[in-house]
């Protein structure tokens, strides 16, 4: 398999705080990951991978904001967001499917009133699990055949 990308950072949502959790691995299953407190909530949208381009994007509008606060759990190397519904990745050991594009939440907003309009099409994609695995902070990604 040839490698397209690589896991930047990892981040969970957690019920004790309202900030995201960075880890440097976490298990999926076909309901989601392990210990987010979306677990079992919404398979279709259970993990939410964003590209280190749209924090530049926002950067390239004066706009700096940590990773982790786009709502991501996955913040990868490439951006693949032109990529099709149903397109597989490895990452780690398990394989994720793209189930749809990441629509805007208002809270964005929060950030700057431009961020929900600068990142229409950018914010990230949604997947979910096909294999269960572990995800850790730098393995590959690559394209399932």
């Amino acid at each position: 398999m040839k490698i397209i990308g690589e896991v930047l950072s990892i981040f969970i949502s957690t019920e004790e705080g309202p900030s995201p959790l960075l880890k440097k691995e976490i298990a999926v299953d076909t309901k989601g990951i392990v210990e987010d407190k979306h677990y079992n909530t919404e398979i279709m949208r259970s993990i939410l991978i964003t590209s280190i381009q749209s924090y530049e994007l926002l950067q390239n509008h004066q706009i700096t904001t940590p990773y982790g606060t786009l709502g991501e759990n996955l913040l990868i190397d490439f951006n693949p967001y032109s990529l099709p519904i149903g397109t597989k990745l490895q990452v780690g050991d398990s394989i994720l499917e793209i189930t749809q594009n990441c629509t805007l939440c208002k809270h964005l907003a929060k950030v700057d009133r431009r961020v929900p309009k600068l990142l229409k099409d950018d914010r990230g994609i949604f997947g979910k699990v096909v294999r269960e695995g572990t995800i850790k902070h730098g393995d590959s990604i690559s394209f399932v055949d």
